[in-house]
């Protein structure tokens, strides 16, 4: 009986947690002139595939007007592009500095080393938009606006969690191992590159998995830095396309064919690496 409860209230969950998603696809298969008449099933009436060519630029404005649209459209591309610099340069860059860091606090010896993690910890209760206004005037004062630079800069060296979260890792690291490799004449650099990265995979991937959604959908630091087109991502594009329709009404079919399109990379890479993602979770130093 309890195992049939618990199977019940997961679906439930499940389900509450899909439908937005199923939602906002069903709404990007669904004519504009059916918006409002056609929302009674879970399957659009007269599926249509004409939001998604639209925003991709697949139609003329006169095709897109015609299908309900504003004849505003979203470079995709271009803007998907950006969104995956973005990603990758945080990803990379931070992943690889928090490591660094988490060795450092886990396993070297310097002064103040327990006053300065302790500070890092302590920045975890910072909330992120405290920090916004002084890393915006900073990076203008850099000259920094409208640059990927720019919209990198605050995030791309570390994160108090990440660190965190590799340092409890190499915490439980095997010793032996490391001595091992001081035998053979390593020392703290050649330890860190040879030994401890090569044991640390599942968490590194970890991080690297959760950062990259979480830059992923990003939106109000990229508003603020990268509004320019050459810079703009794919969410700060979607609420220019918003922004852009000339009715009365928002473009809501429109507006949910390129959120759809938005979800598709990140959900793509979810797909490929979530059993990973989960066996990285249980990881043990003993390797």
């Amino acid at each position: 009986m309890k195992r049939i409860l618990a199977w019940t209230v997961l679906a439930v969950v499940v389900i509450l947690t899909i439908f937005p998603f199923w939602w906002m696809v069903r709404t990007a298969l669904t004519p504009a002139a059916d918006l409002y008449t056609d929302n009674a099933g879970l399957l659009p009436q007269h599926p249509t595939l004409i939001n998604f060519a639209r925003i991709l630029g697949l139609t003329s404005e006169a095709e897109a007007r015609a299908a309900g649209g504003s004849g505003a459209r979203v470079d995709f591309a271009r803007y998907l592009v950006n969104s995956v610099v973005y990603c990758v340069l945080i990803a990379g860059f931070q992943t690889m500095f928090c490591a660094m860091a988490g060795y450092a606090f886990a396993r070297l010896r310097f002064p103040g080393r327990d006053l300065v993690f302790g500070i890092l910890i302590a920045a975890l209760m910072v909330p992120p938009i405290f920090t916004l206004l002084p890393n915006f005037v900073l990076v203008k004062e850099l000259g920094l606006m409208n640059t990927m630079a720019g919209m990198v800069a605050p995030t791309v060296l570390m994160t108090p969690f990440a660190v965190f979260f590799l340092r409890q890792f190499f915490l439980s690291l095997p010793r032996e191992v490391e001595e091992a490799a001081i035998l053979d004449g390593n020392g703290p650099w050649g330890i860190f590159w040879r030994v401890a990265l090569p044991m640390s995979r599942g968490p590194l991937i970890t991080i690297g998995l959760t950062t990259v959604v979480w830059a992923w959908k990003d939106y109000l630091w990229p508003l603020l830095v990268g509004r320019g087109e050459e810079n703009r991502l794919v969410t700060v594009a979607l609420g220019v396309f918003l922004q852009q329709s000339p009715n009365t009404q928002p473009d809501w079919t429109g507006l949910m064919a390129a959120s759809t399109l938005s979800v598709l990379p990140v959900l793509v890479l979810l797909l490929l690496m979530g059993r990973r993602l989960v066996q990285s979770l249980n990881f043990t130093g003993n390797k």
